[in-house]
């Protein structure tokens, strides 16, 4: 069992990058944790971290040792918590990832929903619109806003959105109303800058793809300033139609150009193939399914591997 713990503090201590965040994460004392890792490379006869005044980083046997025992300690887990919720209500943590609009928008809702069936799973939801690693175990779940899939995870659609190019009334009534992508080049553009496709808004002209690099004038990596920026007339913007839903409600954005609109985008809760699905995990994303379904935003779909 001391083994266990040594391998778990190096685990941890990869992951958060400091002796002093394990300690603090732990309520032990940096050198209790100092103490655990010296036991652990002494018992293997191997240096698994190098370590300077300044950082951290692991050697190459350190490298093999963390993702090998990151996946032994993880089936552990997973085997432990399947075990223990055998005919026992569902409880534990669960840690997500969400983009920061939908999270913002629409997952609080739901996991208020979710809670209120399942009130002992606890849940952390992280909100940024960087695509995580999940093999990394910092999360159980992504939810992501796509029209492309890794490769390595499941994938199960929840819901789905409309990718629109929009502009306020105000706008157009200064500045005209754009009729084809081409004279998107004399318009002001606001760029959302975290997208698959990099600098270049993507339309449907006649069932071919076409990308346009948009000649913006403000660039964000946050949705919700883009839309503020475009309700303003600041110009003109792309974004997915769930993002502007309070403003086409208001009259304060309207779409633009909706014969070249792409198919819709697919919003997928995405976790990595298990042989034990914790219950907390497997009730979450089957609850999200019922949830948007019920609110007419999902189209029901097997796991895609």
């Amino acid at each position: 069992m001391a083994k266990l713990n040594n391998t778990q503090v190096f685990c941890r201590i990869v992951e958060l990058g400091t002796f002093t965040a394990v300690a603090r994460e732990m309520n032990l004392s940096a050198m209790m944790i100092s103490k655990y890792m010296a036991q652990l490379e002494e018992s293997l006869g191997v240096a698994l971290l190098n370590r300077t005044t300044r950082q951290l980083s692991m050697t190459e046997a350190g490298k093999i040792y963390y993702y090998r025992s990151k996946q032994l300690l993880d089936d552990f887990s997973e085997l432990e918590e399947y075990t223990s919720q055998l005919g026992l209500q569902v409880k534990g943590t669960l840690k997500i990832s969400a983009p920061i609009d939908f999270g913002g928008l629409y997952m609080v809702p739901a996991i208020d929903a979710y809670q209120r069936v399942y009130p002992d799973v606890k849940i952390l939801m992280t909100l940024h619109n960087s695509q995580v690693n999940l093999s990394e175990g910092s999360f159980d779940l992504s939810i992501l806003v796509t029209d492309t899939l890794d490769l390595g995870v499941v994938a199960r659609k929840i819901a789905q959105t409309r990718l629109c190019t929009y502009a306020s009334p105000d706008y157009i009534a200064e500045h005209g109303e754009p009729q084809t992508i081409a004279e998107l080049s004399s318009h002001r553009c606001l760029h959302y800058m975290d997208t698959p496709h990099k600098d270049y808004w993507v339309f449907n002209d006649g069932g071919e793809e076409v990308k346009i690099k948009a000649n913006w004038h403000f660039a964000s990596n946050n949705g919700r300033a883009l839309c503020q920026a475009a309700a303003l007339g600041m110009g003109i913007t792309q974004a997915p139609e769930l993002s502007v839903m309070n403003y086409l409600e208001q009259g304060k954005l309207m779409e633009i150009l909706p014969a070249f609109r792409i198919p819709s985008l697919e919003i997928y809760a995405t976790y990595l193939q298990r042989r034990f699905l914790p219950a907390k995990l497997a009730t979450f994303v089957d609850f999200l399914i019922k949830y948007f379904a019920e609110n007419n935003r999902l189209t029901n779909t097997h796991p895609i591997t």
